[in-house]
């Protein structure tokens, strides 16, 4: 595999960077991103070709479930870096659908250590959700049940995004806006959560 993502890079070397090379090597010399992202772990996410955006644009954090839990230091240090030292304009907090982190908040995980502590983070999306529809009885409303919680847990990101300080006051200073946007899978369109 590793032969493999060499090759690739060779093949990225010789194409797009060789095309684009006076914007690769003004990047070599330092970042301005306008966007801070928040996304999700998972492999089918690739950031800059959904967006169809240049290396430079997106400064990423990408965990799995995109949660931004209130007190994640992992978090804070990107938060206050971004706003702080990058300046960014935008921070967006971006779900998908067919994540395996709503999938699994209604799996019992007895054997992971982690999993479960981490997905606590989301749970409060699957209770919204559950609390306005009824119990699926098809795999057509399950889905629709699952996509309803991916949907609400960028909502709930972005409220414990906006616990930190450093956000806090970058929006009441009208430094940053804060966006949610939905992936899907399926249709590859990227759209707003309101």
């Amino acid at each position: 595999m590793i032969d493999t993502l060499l090759k690739g890079n060779e093949a990225f070397r010789n194409t797009t960077f060789k095309e684009k090379q006076k914007e690769y090597l003004e990047l070599a010399k330092g970042q301005k991103p306008p966007v801070l992202w928040i996304g999700c772990s998972d492999s089918r996410l690739q950031t800059g070709h959904i967006t169809g955006t240049m290396a430079g644009t997106l400064f990423m954090h990408r965990n799995i479930g995109n949660m931004a839990p209130a007190n994640d230091w992992s978090l804070a240090t990107v938060l206050e870096y971004g706003i702080k030292h990058l300046k960014v304009q935008h921070i967006v907090i971006c779900g998908h659908s067919d994540c395996g982190a709503i999938k699994a908040l209604d799996k019992d995980l007895p054997d992971d250590a982690y999993i479960p502590n981490w997905l606590n983070n989301a749970i409060e999306a699957k209770k919204r959700v559950d609390a306005k529809i009824k119990k699926p009885a098809t795999p057509e409303e399950t889905a629709a049940r699952s996509r309803m919680i991916e949907q609400e847990n960028v909502r709930l990101q972005i409220e414990h995004l906006k616990t930190y300080p450093v956000v806090k006051e970058a929006i009441a200073k009208k430094q940053i806006q804060v966006h949610g946007l939905y992936y899907d899978l399926g249709t590859g369109a990227l759209t707003k959560i309101e």
